[in-house]
């Protein structure tokens, strides 16, 4: 999942998107099935990121057999699977057999400042593939399916499977560090005095939430054997000194009485209920204060039929936990029915800055 989640994909105008070529003079019958290319060029994108092509080719080998011997791999299998790469915008390969990278390209080399490539080797993984083969099962049921493939929920799953956990967890860390930017643009979080980040991962939000906002004190919240992660992080952004991890639940009871809560991604892994009680926790922490404030950073899913990456992410949530991703109405409904009331604008068709206070009737609880 890429993060610039406002973009459709070049398959709609030209090549670059799963199928290749969009409305050019293709016909509607098609173009349709070019859309079913979609998980043949997600598992050859993968595929090369998971042996390092990229990396390769930065460190000079053009050639395809060079690249090959690098990498470990058949060099005939390799020109097939960079051939069709290429087709859509994922490096370039002519009939000498030299490779060449794109823009797209640029971003599986692991030191790129952009890299997706934990993110692609993350969606590529069992976890991510495996639930779509029982997709008819979850349309017919509404439930998710993941449990049933591996006998355990995703979460107590990455736990028992660290190599899987610490995919998971550094993919996860890539999309916080693309969207920390943006949504700290969004949101003034200079005028709260403590911050607790619940769900927080290993603390990149919120050392650069921190090191942004020197007045702010900070505190994160989650599994105990991620928050551990943290120190580096908060030394590295010179805010240890402001900053406290607390291994938790975010279901459990909640570091209290703080300015601003943050919950960012969390609440789409879960369906109504259990999010429900997410927010219960955090409404329980606030103690009735007016002043306090809920900060959920999260994708507004956009109306209709526009193009919207959030859609699509929506998808997985449906099979991994049973959660979803949300429109704006029903964020709305949600935080009411928690006892918060929405008192930002967001924007729909992408991540958005939500922002929240206690309900006049929670305020007594």
């Amino acid at each position: 999942m890429s993060v610039a989640d406002t973009a459709p994909p070049a398959a709609q105008g030209g090549p670059g998107g799963p199928g290749g070529p969009g409305g050019n003079g293709v016909p509607a019958h098609a173009r349709l099935l070019m859309l079913t290319n979609g998980k043949r060029v997600s598992q050859v994108v993968y595929a090369l990121a998971e042996v390092g092509v990229a990396d390769a080719l930065a460190q000079g080998r053009t050639r395809v057999p060079e690249i090959a011997e690098a990498v470990g791999v058949d060099a005939g299998a390799l020109r097939r699977l960079l051939r069709c790469a290429a087709s859509v915008g994922v490096f370039t390969l002519d009939d000498e057999g030299r490779v060449g990278f794109t823009e797209m390209a640029e971003a599986l080399r692991a030191d790129a400042p952009n890299s997706q490539r934990d993110m692609i080797l993350f969606n590529g993984s069992e976890v991510v593939n495996r639930p779509y083969g029982e997709i008819v099962t979850a349309l017919r049921t509404g439930r998710p399916v993941f449990d049933d493939i591996f006998g355990a929920d995703f979460f107590s799953y990455l736990e028992e499977n660290p190599e899987s956990g610490r995919l998971f967890d550094r993919a996860m860390s890539r999309m916080s560090a693309a969207t920390t930017r943006l949504l700290l643009d969004a949101c003034d979080f200079g005028r709260f005095g403590s911050v607790v980040d619940v769900g927080g991962g290993q603390g990149l939000f919120l050392a650069e939430l921190l090191a942004r906002h020197p007045g702010v004190r900070g505190t994160l919240v989650d599994r105990p054997e991620v928050v551990a992660e943290s120190a580096a992080n908060f030394a590295e952004k010179g805010v240890a000194e402001r900053a406290e991890a607390v291994g938790g639940d975010f279901f459990g009871e909640l570091p209290a009485g703080r300015a601003a809560y943050v919950l960012k991604a969390v609440l789409h892994d879960w369906d109504d209920g259990p999010a429900g009680a997410i927010l219960g926790a955090v409404r329980a922490a606030m103690r009735g204060d007016p002043d306090a404030r809920l900060v959920v950073l999260e994708h507004v899913v956009a109306p209709g039929d526009r193009w919207d990456q959030g859609k699509f992410l929506d998808i997985d949530m449906m099979l991994r936990f049973g959660g979803r991703e949300r429109d704006l109405a029903e964020w709305r409904a949600l935080f009411a029915a928690s006892g918060f009331e929405l008192v930002s604008a967001p924007e729909a068709g992408r991540w958005a800055v939500l922002e929240c206070r206690l309900a006049d009737g929670a305020r007594t609880d």
